[in-house]
């Protein structure tokens, strides 16, 4: 099961929360893959543990409840990293924002303008802190009128959207003028810290497992050496 929980936490930072990870500073994109990596380890190695059971073989077993012991350690590693680190995930969100911002539009930037949009237009928000973030940037400044920000930062409502030459009248009627980074935080302290405290929660599962294995494995032993004896 735990196994199953991390495979999955690792597909879902992979298809869904990547578009938000990928533009935080310090975000590792080989993390999901290891999540992927671990879950199926642990998924195995589960597999073969209950076929070890089955066949009341005590020297697998050993091995088995060494290998939770180190999954263990494992989970609970990163699940106290995920809740430490998140501070620093939340500055590195607002670090690679101001660097995506910069690089929005230009030659050779398709994936981080790709991203900007899609996290604009998910979250309902424009800029950083807020939607005049974007008028101190290459992309306003390139553009035919001062103070634009981009299309992505239009509402949905609006059929008509004005997204150049922005006053703050014109502003609030036809773009989302709360900032990302904020509700990019909310979102981090609403998934994250569940994430971890999942991490840590599970890999407790682990030291049962082990224990259990344990035990069965000396229970095994010891009927062997009697029917011998």
């Amino acid at each position: 099961v735990t196994g199953i929980v991390i495979l999955a936490i690792g597909i879902w930072t992979k298809v869904d929360l990547y578009k938000y990870l990928e533009l935080s500073s310090i975000y590792q994109p080989e993390a999901p893959y290891v999540l992927i990596g671990v879950g199926a380890v642990i998924v195995l190695i589960g597999s073969l543990g209950c076929c070890c059971t089955i066949k009341g073989h005590s020297v697998l077993l050993y091995m088995f409840c060494g290998f939770l012991y180190v999954i263990f350690i494992i989970e609970l590693s990163a699940g106290i990293a995920l809740l430490v680190y998140r501070g620093k995930l939340e500055k590195g969100f607002k670090d690679g924002l101001s660097a995506a911002l910069q690089q929005y539009g230009q030659k050779g930037e398709g994936e981080i303008t790709d991203a900007l949009d899609e996290l604009q237009k998910k979250l309902v928000c424009c800029g950083i802190d807020d939607y005049k973030d974007w008028y101190d940037t290459p992309f306003s400044r390139s553009s035919a009128l001062p103070n634009s920000v981009p299309e992505s930062c239009c509402r949905i409502s609006t059929k008509e959207c004005i997204h150049t030459g922005l006053t703050n009248e014109t502003a609030s009627v036809n773009i989302h003028t709360q900032g990302c980074h904020k509700l990019v935080v909310d979102f981090i302290n609403g998934n994250m810290g569940p994430i971890g405290g999942v991490a840590l929660g599970i890999s407790f599962f682990q030291v049962l497992g082990a224990v259990l294995a344990f035990c069965l494995a000396k229970s095994i032993s010891r009927a062997k050496y009697e029917q011998v004896a």
